[in-house]
This record gives C-alpha cells, sequence and structure tokens, in this order.
C-alpha cells in the first residue's frame, strides 16, 4: 500500500452486536494505531441517501463514505506513520488494498440475540442480523473480497474472547513488523 506505512491495515468485522468497535478500540489502544469507526464517520458527515423505517436504519452513501475514508487512511499511513484498525459490519466495500488482517468476528446466537435487544433492534432488524450471523454472512463476504490468507474468524462471546483476539492479533503485528522491516 503505502511506502512509509510502519504498521498494518486492520478490518474488524462482523454481525451489528458482534463488539467490533469494542474490539477495534481494544487493539488500537494496545498497538498505538489510529482507530476508525466507521458508523461515526457515517453518522458525523450524514454519509447516507435517506431511511428504512422497517429496518429502522440509514441508507449508506458507499461514494461518500469511501472517498472519506481514503484521504483518513491514506493520512494515517502517510503523515502519522501509523497503521490503522477500522470497523464496520459490511466489508466488502472497502478496497482489498487498505488491509493487511481482516477479524471477522462471530458471536453465538443466545449472546447475540441479547445483545440486540439490548440495542433496542425491532423485531425485523433484529431477525435479520440474526439469520446474518447464522448463515455467516459476513465471514463468506470477507472470504470473497479479500485473499484467504488475511481472512481471520475469532470468537467474539465474551471479556475472554476480546482478550484473545488482542494477544492473537499482537503476535500477529509482530510477524508483520518483522517481514515488512
Amino acid at each position: 500500500m503505502q511506502s512509509k506505512r510502519t504498521k498494518p491495515n486492520i478490518l474488524i468485522t462482523g454481525t451489528p452486536g458482534v463488539g467490533k468497535t469494542a474490539t477495534a478500540i481494544l487493539i488500537a489502544d494496545s498497538l498505538d494505531m489510529k482507530h476508525i469507526n466507521t458508523s461515526e464517520i457515517i453518522q458525523e458527515n450524514k454519509f447516507y441517501d435517506g431511511f428504512d423505517d422497517e429496518l429502522n436504519s440509514h441508507i449508506l452513501n458507499e461514494d461518500k463514505l469511501l472517498d472519506a475514508l481514503e484521504l483518513m487512511v491514506a493520512e494515517a499511513n502517510e503523515e502519522e506513520e501509523k497503521g490503522i484498525v477500522i470497523d464496520y459490519h459490511a466489508c466488502e466495500i472497502f478496497p482489498e488494498r487498505w488491509f493487511d488482517l481482516v477479524l471477522v468476528l462471530r458471536t453465538r446466537t443466545d449472546v447475540l440475540y441479547d445483545r440486540l435487544v439490548q440495542r433496542g433492534y425491532n423485531e425485523k432488524k433484529r431477525n435479520q442480523n440474526m439469520e446474518c450471523e447464522i448463515m455467516q454472512v459476513v465471514l463468506d463476504e470477507a472470504k470473497e473480497s479479500y485473499a484467504e490468507e488475511v481472512v481471520h474468524e475469532v470468537d467474539s462471546n465474551t471479556l475472554q474472547d476480546m482478550d484473545e483476539s488482542l494477544a492473537r492479533v499482537n503476535d500477529w503485528v509482530k510477524q508483520w513488523l518483522v517481514d515488512n522491516s
């Protein structure tokens, strides 16, 4: 990607409610990387083309989002000489060239259901997300969108799972630094 990069770029993805943002923050803080919360950027900049009342969510304008993220990724990689950790539930919209590692978080359905209820998701939105997790939609999209060796499926049911993911990523980054020095 960029020649000045001193750290890798990581995508944390998965069905809504699996713990993407919490995991991304943990990893970015631990490794002194820049965290980019895609959902926040969409909301702050109104990168949407309307609202879906049935699913109670905005309709994303991918072009506006990707234009803004392209600049943020370049800035973090070149000017700050940092890697990035981006989190978002849709992984296939991002260019493959951006990421060295794609973590797909997976959650047991009983845990996910409780998280979605706690978020106040309506029944249709909750059912759609549950079905997405059961059918491993995000994992399949990641495998179709990125090279097989960069996509890793990890559990995200408990705080211990988050700690284990952090340890795995720390080890992976150490090896990436050796391989790319």
